[in-house]
């Protein structure tokens, strides 16, 4: 007599497919936001130091390489996906990411050999984003295409929530590893742990993967001799594909892409270089508040079930495009208030001739050499012209500086209320941790029915391609420079908000594209 509580066939394989799905693409995001996680660290650890703001930016800009090659990782693995099927491409894909990302954990630093650290953590950096581009956006077609008809949305949002996994657990490992290293330990070997120990996450993964069931899509497609035999060449021959890939690139992708890493990567860098709070109570913070993030996805995939996901995804587009400017200016506000009244209170003037400062090359005068220590201490300033041939002063409040004298600055900026470091008394956690939940409201909107939606829009043949493709060229050269884009235009305009008008604009630009194009897919056959 068969057991009538065991469970069936069918819901045997869609939990190890689930499981091999998620655990991979967990440990792909683990890895890649690791890297992200310590970018304020790599900045002193292979970088030179003699300009720190160009450290930070070259720190965040090595990030960003990494993001631009995924596209590169879509092409060949999408391809491979679509003719050979998506069990070996996931393989191999967590193979190459998991070795790139031990192998950080080994590198020697700036100080110990010089430029050859930071071009062989660039080498590296290249090997994950290629890794990634096969990852992520296949392993969306391929869950998708085991998930029930009716619950898409739902079923396939677990897998949105290994990125806020991914970088929470990164996260409370060097939270831990700061709380129990002395300073001195955790820039001398501390920050290798996380990256050392992902060696123990590939054998798991690897294991998992190598037992997954090849999709049903992709099988039937096989039987009927209907595999594609050139993916890419027929997605960009195909005028409905590509107007689909499109909308994926500017609408969907790019949305999701920007307030990932708006609320989960860039924040956690203005909390600890702007707001100038302690890098343990930032990355705690941001650790809590991501918590939040898992039952909003799985909610929100669930109610794009049920409404659809075109009012879901529009929703968290503007709720995005609404929200970064005043939240961002509230993390100031509640975090470091009394930077924020000097920023307010104490006009501070910059003059000088040819002051066009460039963090990618050495300062060339006293202005440049100004503006370059006001960046870097967080003040606000207005550039204006020399009021005379090769006059260079720093205006603060009713003082002035003539030149660069980088101590009488400070301790003038010292005397006007400016405070090196955010003041515990002062910080105000509860509203912190408030302002970092609109913004994951606005991610779990878009995530929650992303997965099915990527899916949904495209032919069976090419979806691997189809999917990949826009999804990593949108994620990597939008979302993914983001925090580069952000920090260099707010060092170049004097003012740390103003970097925010990069996500904010591209944000109000996906909402009207979506409002226009963006069709309904509930329920759409994933057979054709």
């Amino acid at each position: 007599m068969p057991d009538q509580f065991a469970i069936p066939e069918s819901a045997l394989i869609q939990r190890k497919v689930v499981i091999a799905a998620c655990f991979g693409t967990f440990l792909e995001w683990y890895d890649f936001l690791t890297f992200a996680s310590l970018a304020t660290y790599f900045s002193t650890l292979f970088f030179p130091q003699g300009n720190p703001v160009a450290a930070l930016l070259a720190s965040l800009a090595t990030f960003g390489v990494g993001m631009l090659v995924r596209p590169l990782g879509a092409v060949l693995f999408g391809s491979l996906g679509d003719k050979y099927g998506r069990r070996p491409v996931f393989i191999a894909t967590i193979v190459l990411m998991g070795f790139a990302t031990f192998s950080v954990g080994l590198l020697p630093t700036y100080a110990q050999v010089g430029m050859l650290a930071p071009a062989l953590l660039l080498v590296l950096r290249l090997l994950q984003g290629f890794a990634v581009g096969g990852e992520i956006g296949g392993a969306a077609v391929y869950l998708t295409e085991h998930a029930p008809a009716n619950k898409r949305g739902a079923y396939t949002s677990v897998l949105q929530l290994m990125g806020p996994l991914g970088i929470l657990v990164s996260t409370l490992q060097i939270v831990l590893l700061q709380a129990w290293l002395t300073v001195d330990d955790f820039q001398a070997w501390g920050w290798r742990v996380p990256f050392l120990l992902s060696i123990l996450l590939l054998l798991i993964s690897i294991k998992s993967r190598v037992n997954m069931y090849e999709s049903p899509v992709f099988l039937h497609l096989r039987e009927k001799h209907a595999l594609s035999k050139a993916p890419l060449r027929e997605c960009l021959s195909n005028p409905h594909t590509l107007g689909r890939m499109a909308l994926l690139f500017f609408c969907i992708s790019a949305g999701g892409s920007l307030l990932f890493f708006a609320s989960q990567v860039y924040v956690n860098v203005y909390l600890k270089s702007v707001v100038r709070l302690d890098p343990q109570l930032a990355g705690t913070l941001v650790m809590l508040s991501t918590l939040l993030l898992f039952p909003l996805t799985i909610f929100f995939g669930w109610l794009s079930d049920r409404i659809g996901r075109r009012p879901v995804l529009l929703a968290g587009l503007l709720l995005g495009s609404l929200s970064i400017f005043p939240v961002f200016k509230g993390l100031m506000h509640y975090g470091n208030p009394a930077l924020e009244r000097f920023n307010r209170e104490v006009p501070v003037a910059l003059y000088g001739g040819s002051c066009a400062y460039d963090p990618f090359t050495s300062t060339r005068n006293d202005c440049e050499r100004n503006q370059q220590l006001l960046a870097n201490l967080g003040v606000s300033y207005t550039l204006y012209p020399a009021r005379t041939p090769d006059d260079t002063a720093v205006r603060i409040g009713n003082s002035e500086i003539v030149g660069h004298r980088p101590a009488e600055l400070i301790q003038l900026l010292q005397s006007q209320g400016w405070t090196e470091h955010a003041d515990v008394r002062d910080t105000n956690r509860a509203m912190i941790f408030v302002l970092l939940i609109i913004l994951l409201v606005a991610v779990g909107l878009i995530t929650g029915p992303q997965t099915a939606t990527l899916a949904e829009l495209f032919p069976a043949r090419t979806r691997y391609t189809a999917v990949a493709l826009p999804h990593n060229l949108s994620a990597g050269w939008i979302g993914g420079l983001s925090p580069f884009m952000i920090t260099l235009l707010s060092v170049k305009a004097g003012d740390a908000l103003s970097g925010m008008w990069y996500p904010v604009g591209l944000l109000a630009f996906a909402f009207v594209i979506g409002l226009i194009f963006l069709p309904e897919t509930r329920n759409a056959s994933l057979e054709v």
